[in-house]
């Protein structure tokens, strides 16, 4: 089991909220149900957490 399982964007531990796991170049991220919007709405945001999320449409 891994212990680092927390959120991508606000980095809060899923010991302490729920988080879901999503795939992103091969690997494994998780984000919390707050900041699940962001993937959707405002992938922006994520520009410095992941590796290429400059490139993605609508930035």
């Amino acid at each position: 089991m891994s212990v680092n399982k927390k959120c991508l964007v606000c980095k809060t531990p899923s010991s302490d909220i729920p988080v879901t796991k999503f795939y992103y170049q091969e690997s494994e991220f998780y984000i919390c149900p707050q900041h699940m919007p962001v993937i959707i709405h405002n992938p922006k945001e994520l520009i410095g957490l992941l590796d290429g999320a400059d490139n993605f449409e609508g930035v």
